[in-house]
């Protein structure tokens, strides 16, 4: 049976990082014309002692819906043998699943393609150009709002203890230039909601600022912990700077869950 981390992390992976394919094929003007025309379901499904776990793609006419659950039939299929394979393949680790659906090629290459386009999350991968740094970003920063609140959803001690006291908060991340890459997190009394673009109805409590993309970029690759990042003027944290120190360790806890 998947241990409790293992579990964490599946839910993110379904939760978080799925659901910034749809940035990819928006963003990306080839990813958008592969996917364009296509309808079609993909799962994602592992196997686990307490019952299947996964997340299923539903594109219509080239738009993505992300469907929670492993569903029951797809066009395409990848079986994992435990929850911790499929953990490990997101995370860009060598496993090979259980296809289901060889014949639909068309499809299966552009799923391999967009597998391998989630790579660019990683720390360690090297955007190949401005139009790469900037998706990585967003994407990134997308991927962990999210992350955040379903951390918090599952029930993560220290997420929890740290949201039940807080009153109605917004944290807020934006990066100068960039006006479509901004992103929050909702916290009010133990509950969190994760969102895309400005907070409008609320100042955040915390506002972290990336200058540029190349400002962003050491930060979400982990070359620089926020506190360096601070100091080197690569983001500006506008708001409580102890709130702030501790939202870059719950990043950081995200990026581990995840490696």
């Amino acid at each position: 049976m998947a241990t409790a981390r293992e579990m964490l992390t599946a839910r993110i992976v379904c939760r978080a990082v799925l659901p910034v394919i749809k940035v990819m094929i928006a963003d990306d003007p080839v990813m958008c014309r592969r996917f364009q025309g296509v309808t079609a379901v993909v799962r994602f499904v592992a196997n686990d002692e307490s019952g299947p776990v996964g997340a299923q793609l539903h594109f219509s006419n080239g738009e993505l819906e992300v469907v929670q659950g492993p569903g029951e039939s797809a066009d395409l299929t990848f079986s994992f043998a435990s929850v911790a394979k499929m953990n490990a393949m997101f995370a860009g680790k060598p496993v090979l699943p259980r296809i289901q659906g060889w014949t639909q090629i068309g499809l299966l290459l552009r799923v391999f393609s967009v597998l391998l386009g989630l790579k660019l999350l990683m720390p360690t991968a090297k955007p190949k150009n401005p139009d790469q740094a900037k998706l990585k970003v967003k994407m990134t920063l997308f991927m962990v709002s999210t992350a955040l609140s379903q951390l918090n959803k599952a029930g993560d001690p220290d997420m929890a203890a740290w949201t039940s006291k807080q009153p109605e908060r917004i944290y807020q991340w934006s990066v100068q230039g960039e006006e479509d890459i901004a992103c929050y997190l909702k916290v009010k009394a133990g509950q969190t909601k994760a969102g895309r673009g400005f907070y409008e109805r609320r100042k955040p409590f915390v506002h972290m600022i990336f200058r540029g993309t190349d400002g962003a970029l050491p930060v979400l690759s982990n070359s620089v912990d926020t506190v360096q990042a601070m100091a080197q003027g690569l983001v500006v944290n506008e708001g409580s700077p102890e709130y702030g120190g501790k939202l870059g360790d719950f990043m950081l806890k995200v990026a581990g869950l995840l490696s």
